[in-house]
């Protein structure tokens, strides 16, 4: 169901050592939010700012898609 995840088109975001995201821009109010402990495929997060959830999709190629949840 690829139709119901939106995609983060901006340039690669910065990782931490573990090859975890550090930061992510919220799909629905666009605002960046910085993850102190970093994210991978299937976490869970939340936007900092309008508050929606989303689940964390990182396909083979490294594209980081977002769900809502």
């Amino acid at each position: 169901m690829a139709g119901d995840y939106d995609f983060d088109d901006d340039d690669a975001k910065e990782t931490t050592k573990g090859g975890r995201l550090k930061e992510f821009d919220c799909p629905g109010c666009d605002a960046n939010n910085p993850v102190h402990d970093g994210f991978g495929d299937g976490d869970e997060l939340r936007c900092n700012y309008c508050g929606c959830e989303y689940k964390v999709k990182i396909s083979a190629e490294g594209r980081t898609k977002f769900k809502e949840i």
